[in-house]
């Protein structure tokens, strides 16, 4: 990875983003070799398997369980993309209502001293 890496729209990667795709990789090699230390743990009591049935079962246990993880991990991702979107409509509607709040209030103000000028005007 070299500073010059940009997105596909042009941007510059930031060194944020490259520490995120960093720690994705080594958190998904630790998945990986997490799903290959149980393969090897459940198929290890099964003495009568020949080497070839042992690999192939181990090749098919670990494919399982990151078929399994991939799917956890795209749920999880799709949630954090709905709340993301739920909460910025949130934020809206409540710096919406905040301007109003104090467009409200300034126009009070204002109105006040109007009144209080009038009232001072002999």
């Amino acid at each position: 990875m070299t500073g010059t890496a940009d997105h596909p729209d042009g941007k510059p990667v930031t060194s944020a983003e490259v520490v995120n795709q960093v720690e994705g990789y080594l958190l998904w090699q630790a998945r990986v070799a997490e799903a290959e230390r149980r393969a090897r743990a459940f198929t290890e009591p099964m003495q009568w398997l020949t080497t070839a049935q042992r690999e192939e079962i181990e090749e098919h246990y670990v494919r399982d369980c990151l078929l399994r993880a991939r799917a956890d991990l795209q749920r999880v991702a799709d949630r954090c993309r709905a709340l993301r979107g739920e909460y910025e409509e949130r934020y809206r509607r409540l710096r919406a209502r905040c301007l109003a709040s104090v467009l409200t209030a300034l126009a009070v103000l204002a109105a006040a001293g109007v009144l209080a000028l009038a009232v001072a005007r002999p």
